[in-house]
């Protein structure tokens, strides 16, 4: 059965249907409610939450565009809603942050999973912000709208995230670098 007839199947409240579509999706689902949840146990509750929310909209559906997509939109949308209940962000005054200020990171010394790792570190504040930008390709504007804050604010927080990771990199690859700020 293809994906096009789970999808209607799950339309006319299908209970294998959803279930077939939660073993295809749930473990790429997951690493995204990761990305954007402060521990495992609640990345669990997000995920199952997100699954909850796509059958509660999948009416909505329109075959345009690829159902990934549009599912994945809704996990990190409900990730980011219980997160803005939970924690206010640190807005910055200062909007002059310049895009060729913020540190690359790119270092072919480290592995991918430690990379996850020192990104998962990271204060949940610059953590959202780096994963929305870098990781899932979102533009400052939509990050400011999907977490009600300002432009200004996702790029300090991008550009501090950059900074704390890269720190890290040079002091695990064995470079020089100043003491973290954080």
């Amino acid at each position: 059965m293809g994906l096009d007839q789970l999808i209607l199947d799950c339309k006319n409240n299908d209970a294998k249907a959803q279930e077939q579509i939660y073993r295809l999706f749930a473990p790429k689902f997951f690493g995204v409610c990761l990305k954007y949840s402060t521990n495992y146990a609640e990345a669990e509750d997000n995920l199952q939450d997100g699954f909850i929310i796509i059958f509660k909209k999948i009416e909505q559906f329109q075959f345009k565009g690829s159902f990934e997509g549009w599912a994945k939109r809704i996990m990190i949308n409900n990730a980011l809603q219980k997160y803005r209940t939970q924690v206010r962000f640190l807005e910055i005054v200062n909007d002059n942050i310049i895009e060729d200020e913020i540190p690359d990171i790119d270092n072919e010394d480290v592995s991918l999973d430690y990379l996850m790792q020192i990104i998962q570190e990271l204060p949940d504040r610059y953590r959202m912000v780096f994963n929305l930008y870098v990781l899932d390709g979102y533009s400052h504007k939509e990050i400011a709208e999907m977490l009600g804050i300002t432009t200004g604010t996702t790029k300090s927080n991008l550009a501090r995230a950059r900074m704390i990771l890269k720190e890290k990199i040079d002091q695990h690859t064995g470079k020089n670098t100043l003491p973290s700020t954080q």
